[in-house]
């Protein structure tokens, strides 16, 4: 093994290389030099210069490489992977979201998964990802971090003939905005499983069905705490278990199984669990039963999310003060399932409606708002190709939110911009190899040939993914997402500052 010293960029970048001694490519590893390391390299350096190299040893590994590096002053890992026969290609990756308050530490990805980055890297294409600045809700910074880890990947590797941008759930979203950017160095955009409704109607649609929960199903006397927890993870963590032992405990009761039909069908759970075949859809009481058990993942994740979120734009910007339920569920796709439910259980559905109309008093911190706005919230203006990649049944990003995102990219002007596809599947994110190696590669031919045609339609989409022996693909032919409720822009209007 050998070391060189190379400036990429405006650092130095220390160079591994391992040459091939059994006919596979030599490897090469790129990572920031210490102060301490890049003095001994500036030396070595000098010397080597008086020193005669051989022309072999001087030129670039031709093999696949493998490269890190950091950005923004060293907050931001990146890393890339450029296979020896790049294509000239770069996907540029933007991971999901990681609890600030889970022990993980920020490393850079890029690709969702093993497999996927595997079966990228042998069609050519190269990979490159961040670490973004921090854990937690980065929208506010993890757009700029996405760029300047490609222009170290350019000052590292070379000019890119075509950038991609491909995201992964809160990814998808970071996605979603380089797509909008204007002038952004962006050919084209993947946004999958993505959280393509922004922070604040994130927020609501979660608070919608806590707040059902809360008022119909947990004990009075209780006091469950919805919003505005000011970093207080503790209050949140309790708030979470209290939701989920209420749903538990109403589970075997019939007046308890219809109220929880319908704070899912405001919390847009699937009608599907893990392990289990997709219930028939007129089988209502199997239906409760999936969505008692989504109800105890959701709850558990998404719900203490809600602190990351508030600590990122400084307050509670999420509301139901003003919402009428009423109204809310005569959108929703479940309507007919609480609806049966509520009369086999002897319910009044209008008074539990009412009273939730009634009791809806969270508003909103103003400043947190508009910075939730300002920071997550896309505005449908696309400057690139998007093709979006969804499942069908969403446990944490809502396949309703594709619904959102096309109404919005429509209302913007830029519907020839965007396809989407979606996927017969439980599960958030959870896409195949072939179903991800497919949608990249319509993608990157609608860029190259400046118009969509028949690439990125599902039933071709579909067979593409099939063809490329990656494992199965269930790219659905035809598939219109329901419409999504935490819209309340659409619905009832923002709040007036």
């Amino acid at each position: 093994m050998v070391w060189l010293t190379q400036m990429f960029g405006n650092s130095l970048t220390r160079v591994w290389w391992t040459p091939s001694v059994t006919g596979i490519p030599g490897t090469v590893v790129r990572k920031p030099m210490s102060p301490r390391s890049l003095a001994t390299a500036m030396t070595c350096a000098l010397a080597i210069a008086f020193v005669s190299i051989p022309s072999a040893a001087a030129e670039e590994p031709s093999g696949p490489r493998h490269i890190e590096g950091t950005v923004d002053d060293g907050a931001t890992a990146w890393v890339a992977d450029v296979p020896a026969d790049w294509n000239g290609t770069v996907l540029l990756y933007g991971h999901g979201y990681r609890p600030s308050f889970f022990p993980i530490p920020p490393t850079p990805e890029n690709a969702p998964d093993d497999a996927t980055r595997q079966a990228l890297l042998d069609r050519g294409y190269a990979l490159v990802g961040s670490s973004y600045e921090r854990g937690g809700w980065t929208l506010d910074t993890a757009a700029e971090d996405q760029l300047q880890t490609l222009d170290a990947f350019r000052a590292a590797v070379g000019e890119p003939s075509r950038v991609l941008a491909v995201g992964t759930s809160m990814g998808g979203l970071v996605t979603g905005q380089l797509a909008e950017m204007p002038g952004a160095p962006i050919d084209g955009a993947l946004p999958t499983c993505g959280l393509m409704h922004g922070g604040v109607d994130l927020l609501n649609y979660q608070l919608d069905g806590a707040h059902a929960i809360a008022q119909l199903l947990v004990p009075e006397g209780s006091d469950v705490r919805l919003a505005d927890y000011g970093g207080d993870l503790a209050a949140v963590n309790a708030a979470a278990s209290t939701l989920t032992d209420a749903v538990v405990a109403a589970q075997d009761d019939p007046a308890g199984r219809a109220r929880i039909a319908l704070a899912a069908a405001l919390y847009h759970l699937p009608r599907w669990a893990e392990g289990q075949p997709a219930p028939d859809p007129r089988d209502y009481q199997a239906q409760v039963d999936a969505q008692i058990a989504q109800f105890t993942v959701a709850l558990g994740f998404t719900y203490p999310a809600r602190v990351d979120i508030e600590t990122t734009v400084g307050g509670n910007p999420s509301w139901n003060a003003g919402v009428d339920y009423r109204a809310l569920l005569q959108h929703a796709d479940e309507r007919a399932q609480v609806v049966a439910l509520y009369r086999a259980a002897g319910l009044d559905l209008r008074a539990d409606l009412a009273r939730l109309t009634e009791t809806a008093s969270v508003t909103p911190d103003e400043d947190a708002l508009r910075t939730a706005y300002a920071t997550s919230e896309l505005t449908g203006d696309l400057q690139v190709p998007v093709l979006s990649l969804h499942t069908t049944h969403d446990v944490l990003a809502p396949v309703q939110v594709e619904e959102e995102y096309a109404e919005t990219v429509r209302h913007a002007g830029a519907g020839g911009l965007l396809r989407q596809a979606f996927v017969q599947r439980l599960g958030h994110c959870a896409f195949t190899p072939a179903e991800l190696v497919a949608s990249v590669e319509a993608l990157d031919e609608r860029v190259a040939t400046g118009r969509w045609g028949s690439a990125a339609h599902p039933r071709k989409l579909d067979a593409a993914a099939e063809a490329l022996g990656l494992g199965e693909s269930e790219i659905l032919p035809r598939y219109r997402p329901a419409e999504w409720l935490g819209d309340r822009g659409g619905l009832f209007g923002r709040p007036r500052f």
